[in-house]
């Protein structure tokens, strides 16, 4: 059987019982689902983490951030609008590229999602730290013994919420984003009416670790964190009752929002610090303990009320965002099974459209980040390229079927205009994010995804004798790709990267620019020639089972 044919046939295999996703999913619904996941403990961190990398260019940093993840976000439009599946990302490079590249991908998605949840709620016992403690050490940043175990009850919790059901979820959801938007609102209006020191622009130099900080505070500071949860939409897109037109807005939608609030929130807090907190540079501000810069410069501005109120929010806005990556984290895995890349096991769903098995899979894998990892920040950073490494799969996809099944002879619900501009640029832009998050997390990333791989390998070596199954023509080009960005970076310069200083600033990104050129070329090349199962769903125009209310 021909490759294409295989991986379209096992998209009529026969589906394991157990009931159906439902499209219970409204336009409010998707839009907070993806404004939760952008609205989390970054805003409680990331600013402050920000500053201290670039100063006030920080604001430049979040606008780089946001734009950089906007042009992700209509490649994403188009992709979901197109195929709106539960899980989606992961069935997205299986109709291009077959089921090898996407199991591959499914590795980089599961990584990058399940290990969000985990964070915020370390994120709210790192503040509550501050007023109940023994939970988290407060010179190492790690969680205690104790700290531990209500870590892990906590998350137990959030994943247990998605036993509702995905209409229930969606609206706990929408009324915890309501007071996520309102208190960084008003956190920004009452600090600039405290406090507003217009020589902190320049009193140390607008940019005091010129463009390399501003570069790296995109990556490590918790900015592109902060924005990737615009993909939540995405990943509920087979669970709604018009994705052709809620999911655009959505996605898009959020990340403006999105940008609007964080970059206000950064002004804030760069305008709101007193003078003599950066006397020996914005790298040295700290507030004590844990509180994070709002609820420190609160408590010193003498707004106790506003303190208490971002102490409450520390729990509100973490806990909002680990409930819906739960949510999403167990359709990626769903997906895993219903795509046939994994056990059919995981595609098991029960009651009101809940995917019970993958639910497990998203507990059982969180638990592993409680154990002794560094701090936020740098949990943050190797997040951060984890996801982008797996939303810069997104510009591929989209330029292999527009090559595959030009929009000419099948339409699509929403396209995005100048494709050949716009997809690259993002490519480019993942790439440079990955490039800026430094050799020591790109180590651990290519570096866990070739342990992956090699047991993958050996499995299957073990299992039929051959692996000329494995679909080698849509996923060879991950073996440059993955060694070129490692091998870049770690030749990146020092201050920027972390790397031996070969490539110094900015020729590294020139390298980078190039190189993803390159390798896009080879992906779009090495796509499936007749991705029948992705002109079926074109041709159909609806999502594969799913239960209509």
């Amino acid at each position: 059987m021909s490759s294409t044919a295989s991986d379209a046939a096992s998209a009529t295999r026969v589906r394991p019982a157990g009931g159906k996703l439902r499209r219970d999913a409204g336009i409010i619904g998707l839009l907070f689902a993806s404004l939760g996941g952008m609205i989390g403990s970054g805003w409680l961190f990331g600013p402050l983490q920000a500053a201290k990398i670039a100063g006030p260019a920080s604001m430049v940093s979040w606008v780089i951030g946001g734009i950089a993840i906007l042009l992700l976000a209509f490649v994403y439009a188009e992709l979901a609008t197109a195929f709106p599946r539960s899980g989606a990302v992961v069935s997205f490079p299986k109709l291009s590229h077959g089921n090898l590249m996407a199991l591959v991908m499914s590795w980089v998605v599961f990584l990058g999602y399940v290990s969000v949840a985990p964070v915020e709620v370390m994120a709210v016992l790192s503040y509550a730290n501050n007023y109940i403690h023994g939970f988290v050490n407060p010179k190492t940043g790690i969680l205690t013994a104790l700290g531990f175990w209500v870590s892990f009850a906590m998350l137990g919790f959030f994943v247990l919420l998605n036993s509702f059901g995905i209409r229930w979820l969606l609206r706990i959801n929408s009324t915890l984003v309501w007071w996520k938007l309102a208190i960084p609102t008003l956190t920004v209006i009452a600090l600039l009416i405290a406090a507003h020191h217009g020589a902190n622009l320049t009193s140390h130099g607008f940019a005091p670790a010129g463009a390399e900080g501003i570069l790296s505070a995109v990556a490590t500071s918790g900015i592109v964190f902060n924005f990737l949860g615009f993909r939540q939409a995405v990943e509920l897109a087979g669970e709604t009752s018009n994705p052709q037109k809620y999911i655009p807005i959505a996605v898009i939608g959020s990340v403006i929002l999105a940008l609007i609030l964080y970059l206000a929130l950064e002004v804030a807090m760069v305008f709101s610090v007193a003078p003599g907190d950066i006397a020996h540079g914005w790298a040295n501000l700290h507030f004590a303990g844990i509180a994070g810069p709002f609820a420190g410069l609160a408590t010193l501005l003498g707004l106790g009320w506003l303190a208490m109120l971002l102490y409450i929010d520390a729990v509100v806005s973490p806990g909002g965002t680990a409930i819906i990556y739960s949510t999403t984290t167990s359709r990626v895995v769903y997906a895993t099974g219903e795509e046939g890349l994994m056990t059919p096991l995981f595609s098991r769903v029960i009651g009101p459209g809940v995917p019970w098995v993958a639910l497990i899979v998203t507990f059982l894998f969180g638990v592993f980040f409680f154990f002794p990892f560094p701090s936020w920040q740098k949990l943050v950073g190797y997040i951060s390229s984890v996801s982008v490494l797996s939303y810069g799969i997104g510009p591929v996809v989209l330029l292999t079927l527009r090559k595959t099944l030009p929009v000419e002879q099948h339409g699509r619900p929403f396209v995005m205009r100048a494709p050949w501009v716009i997809a690259p640029i993002a490519f480019i832009v993942s790439n440079f994010i990955i490039y800026w998050s430094g050799a020591e997390t790109d180590n651990f990333l290519f570096g866990m995804l070739a342990v992956f791989f090699v047991i993958y390998i050996v499995y299957e070596g073990f299992k039929v004798r051959s692996l000329a199954h494995l679909r080698w023509r849509g996923a060879w080009w991950l073996l440059p790709y993955f060694f070129g960005m490692w091998l870049i970076t770690r030749l990146g310069p020092a201050n920027l990267t972390g790397g031996d200083g070969l490539l110094p600033f900015p020729w590294g990104m020139v390298v980078i620019a190039i190189f993803s050129l390159f390798i896009i070329a080879l992906a779009v090349n090495s796509g499936l020639p007749d991705p029948e199962e992705a002109r079926l769903a074109l041709q159909a125009g609806e999502p594969p089972n799913i239960q209509a209310r």
